[in-house]
């Protein structure tokens, strides 16, 4: 009985949150070690479902790193990181490619599927426009080629609220195009906030293998709960904020200046992290807002 007072009691907590985000856009980017578990990933596509069963209007935009590596070595083709981009000739943009396509997408519209929803494929390079992205030296300076490595700059968004109107989950690959249709890799973070910027999200949720910010990366009990925007400057100057998380907190600032409200970063590790950090007062990630 105590054991069923207790899942009653969590509906209850849920409720006002379900209230507050029903018809409201949420894109979640997945990506990091979970997508390589089978069985997180189920819980996770279930749980997407879940949202979109109560109302919310869910958008998932996915990695695929590791899927792409793992094929590139099948094929004996060397893999080279720049600053933390993958230089992508014309062989492998077209790796890229067919992993995020037909292999990492389609299993989760599948896992989607598996749980009664109803996913749908929207190919990244349908709806965003990207020119060139050229890395720097961090010593010198200079310019470097990265290959087809895109900077994101637009977003159609039309395909994505067709299938919304329609109670579809999109599921967009980190991919675009330029305009003389040639395909452009895309960071997935960066994908997730340019959509979530053009859609007005309301969330923005990071699904990734970590905890979330932390004032001391090596302690997970210092995780940071809540970040307003006028703080942002004052971590980095701190070197809180370094890294991977540099570019994405960026990003995510750009994403609240231009409309979403909250972005959320959540170790998708954790079965139901998406759940807990939406649907409970205390949350489990760290959490971005405007103040």
């Amino acid at each position: 009985m105590q054991e069923l007072i207790r899942k009653a009691d969590v509906l209850n907590e849920a409720l006002p949150f379900i209230q507050e985000f029903k018809n409201s856009i949420a894109v979640v980017k997945f990506g990091g070690s979970a997508m390589e578990n089978p069985e997180l990933t189920r819980k996770t596509m279930r749980d997407i479902v879940l949202l979109e069963a109560i109302g919310m209007k869910l958008v998932v935009v996915h990695g695929g790193g590791k899927a792409i590596s793992a094929r590139l070595r099948e094929l004996g083709v060397q893999t080279q990181f720049i600053n933390g981009l993958r230089v992508t000739d014309a062989d492998t943009i077209k790796v890229v490619d067919d992993v995020l396509h037909n292999n990492t997408n389609k299993s989760l519209v599948d896992g989607i599927a598996a749980s009664g929803g109803k996913g749908v494929t929207i190919s990244g390079k349908g709806i965003m426009r990207a020119e060139k992205l050229w890395s720097a030296d961090p010593e010198t300076g200079e310019k470097l080629d990265i290959g087809f490595v895109g900077k994101v700059i637009s977003v159609d968004v039309n395909p994505i609220l067709d299938a919304l109107r329609y109670k579809f989950i999109p599921v967009i690959t980190p991919l675009a195009m330029d305009f003389f249709h040639q395909p452009y890799n895309v960071n997935a973070d960066t994908a997730a906030c340019e959509i979530a910027k053009a859609l007005k999200a309301r969330k923005l949720v990071f699904l990734s293998d970590v905890p979330g910010v932390l004032r001391d990366p090596k302690d997970e009990k210092s995780l940071i709960s809540v970040i307003r925007t006028s703080e942002v400057d004052s971590l980095i100057a701190d070197r809180i904020l370094t890294g991977g998380m540099l570019p994405k907190i960026q990003s995510s600032v750009d994403a609240i200046k231009a409309g979403t409200k909250e972005v959320h970063m959540v170790d998708g590790r954790i079965p139901h992290s998406l759940l807990l950090e939406i649907f409970t007062n205390s949350g489990i990630g760290t959490e971005i807002i405007e103040g």
